[in-house]
């Protein structure tokens, strides 16, 4: 969950303005069916069913087990009062009850934009890792290069060149090999992600850690807190920075944003039954030299 204010990003902390939160169904359950739903729609239909193919029905605004139905039309399936009048005023007053020109009942659902993210489904497939990983011994030498290649324009050139002057060399030679370290590790976060540039997510739990935008701000094992059940925390997934364009969240200097977001789990899974357990998430983002 990610609150949609800009402002809140700028905020000092580890996670922002985010909260992630567990919840494992076993595999027979009230709520969906315990094998996956077909390939193709139901024979008849054109679109997708707005229930589960368990028969569940779901809330049209949040999309969470809708118990409650429209009293007009009993098609509209609601989670709760709250989002069923939010429904109504937003345009479900005016297509209650009518038919499409197949004879069914309008069944359009409201894009509820002011406080909801687009929805889509999401695609997995494994990572296929060049065989060729010599270019990795090029990393640092190739970070160099592209820092010589950066030239500041006129007068904030001049300016900068005089700040330097004013350093004594240890701290030139520090701040040099701060920006060549960053630049390597920037350069190898655009490498990996190379051969599938729109990939939202990176899943590998218990296995290979994530892979970081920036060398500041990297988590030690003391920053990951372990579970309410006592159990360590390990990594599960990675949300990566091109899902901000399909969030349609990319209004300029009103963004939300972060270079990557890093989720922890239970180890061992604590939980039983129905219930949320909140999880932990770290916000890192982009270094000021990328």
């Amino acid at each position: 969950f990610a609150c949609r204010g800009a402002a809140c990003y700028r905020l000092p902390g580890p996670r922002g303005p985010l909260c992630v939160f567990r919840n494992q169904l076993p595999r027979r359950n009230d709520t969906y069916s315990e094998e996956p739903p077909p390939e193709e729609p139901p024979p008849g239909r054109a679109g997708p069913s707005r229930r589960l193919r368990s028969g569940a029905a779901l809330c049209r605004v949040c999309g969470c087990l809708g118990p409650s139905t429209c009293g007009r039309c009993r098609r509209a399936a609601y989670c709760g009062p709250q989002h069923q009048a939010l429904d109504w005023r937003q345009g479900h007053r005016r297509a209650c009850g009518q038919h499409a020109a197949g004879g069914e009942l309008v069944d359009a659902i409201p894009e509820h934009n002011k406080f909801l993210f687009p929805e889509y489904e999401i695609l997995i497939e494994p990572e296929e890792l060049p065989a060729d990983s010599s270019a990795d011994l090029d990393d640092e030498q190739g970070a160099v290069d592209t820092s010589k290649d950066l030239k500041e324009p006129g007068e904030l050139g001049a300016t900068v060149n005089a700040a330097l002057q004013s350093l004594d060399e240890e701290t030139l030679e520090a701040i040099a090999k701060h920006e060549t370290e960053e630049d390597k590790i920037f350069q190898m976060f655009k490498e990996r992600i190379a051969a599938e540039p729109e990939q939202i997510i990176r899943y590998c739990r218990g296995g290979e850690g994530p892979i970081w935008v920036s060398g500041e701000n990297i988590p030690e094992e003391k920053d990951i807190p372990n579970c309410l059940c006592g159990a360590k925390r390990i990594f599960e997934f990675q949300i990566m920075p091109q899902l901000l364009n399909h969030l349609q969240v990319d209004s300029l200097g009103e963004s939300i944003d972060w270079g990557t977001l890093v989720v922890y789990t239970c180890a061992d899974n604590c939980g039983e039954g129905n219930e949320y357990l909140e999880e932990f998430i770290w916000k890192q983002d982009f270094s000021a030299g990328s």
